[in-house]
């Protein structure tokens, strides 16, 4: 029920309202290379040295770092009365291109591809139909070389896919205890991010990514890696022999396909599964009553807009995988952004 403050002044209507405007404030400072120059400086610099070296307007910029320091993602300081900006830690770790632990390509890719669908959401849910289905085709090959048309494009994905495993991979590959688990098939596996941090855990095992030509191309060309454990191998999951393995890893997959599409899938790795072996499901996991959380919610409408899936409850995933024959289901809830199913076959 709502309280007699609330109803005079909608406070949370209003920062709904401003939510977009704020997340493109962060992806126009990522764009500029405000974090990239502050850290290149290793100084706290004023906003007409900032506007030069970025080739912007002083009173642009001078704006555009204010309103970054009220999102606490710059720090200022005032010097001979004239303001200096420096990065945050959060900022120096995660949002300058450089660091280890960059979400740079992310947050480019919600700037330059999501934030651009998103436009098309109000079409989507009219329709109920995915636009990029529409307007490219229904396979992931088509899609997939609609929306990457050059190399730079691929690069780019390829990188904001991987980003996000450095800060929560570790957690859902050790959701469940895998050591019994020596080949492991990584289905759309891009890079191997996620495949490293599995091979980090569990260092006896072998990994080998399937994923579309295109794919295992540039990540072969553009994210060498000389790990003898780890094999790439082309090919489209849902029209090409899925190898044989003891586990296979599905992270971000299911979501993207109808439930058609997915017990499609799933019965053909049960196929190829070895006795005992399993599969273990990386997604947000929306609640029970899909109340929440939020950014399952949003992921949800996110695939009604770019692709033909859905985020789903732990008991559609479930009734997904007991479908396409495997048992003793386990769901963990990480906290984190992504969480974690395993079943056996």
């Amino acid at each position: 029920m709502s309280s007699a403050g609330e109803l005079e002044y909608p406070q949370i209507l209003l920062d709904y309202k401003h939510g977009f405007l704020v997340s493109k404030i962060m992806f126009t400072a990522c764009e500029l290379g405000v974090f990239d120059l502050l850290h290149e400086l290793e100084e706290s610099a004023s906003a007409a040295t900032i506007a030069t070296r970025l080739n912007t307007s002083v009173d642009g910029m001078e704006r555009l770092l204010n309103a970054c320091v009220g999102l606490k993602l710059l720090k200022v300081d005032l010097k001979n009365n004239e303001g200096c900006y420096s990065n945050t830690d959060v900022s120096a770790v995660y949002l300058v291109k450089s660091s280890p632990r960059s979400l740079y390509h992310t947050i480019m890719y919600y700037n330059q591809t999501i934030y651009m669908c998103w436009q098309y959401l109000t079409q989507a849910v009219r329709e109920g139909k995915c636009q990029n289905q529409r307007a490219f085709g229904t396979s992931s090959q088509e899609i997939f070389e609609a929306l990457y048309r050059s190399e730079e494009d691929m690069v780019a994905f390829l990188h904001a896919m991987d980003s996000i495993w450095k800060i929560c991979g570790r957690d859902v590959i050790q959701a469940f205890d895998l050591s019994a688990f020596r080949t492991v098939c990584d289905i759309g596996g891009c890079t191997g991010a996620l495949a490293k941090q599995f091979l980090s855990t569990y260092n006896e095992s072998t990994v080998t990514i399937m994923d579309l030509p295109q794919v295992v191309k540039t990540a072969k060309k553009y994210f060498v890696t000389d790990d003898k454990r780890i094999h790439f191998l082309e090919g489209d999951f849902f029209n090409d022999p899925i190898p044989e393995a003891d586990l296979y890893i599905m992270a971000r997959i299911i979501h993207d396909w109808t439930d058609e599409k997915c017990l499609e899938l799933l019965r053909k790795i049960y196929q190829s599964c070895k006795p005992g072996g399993g599969v273990l499901i990386v997604e947000t996991l929306l609640n029970e009553d899909k109340s929440g959380p939020i950014c399952s919610l949003v992921f949800s409408l996110r695939m009604l807009v770019q692709t033909e899936g859905k985020e789903r409850t732990p008991s559609e995933y479930s009734k997904l995988l007991t479908d396409s024959g495997f048992r003793d289901i386990e769901v963990k809830v990480t906290g984190k952004l992504y969480d974690a199913i395993l079943a056996r076959k």
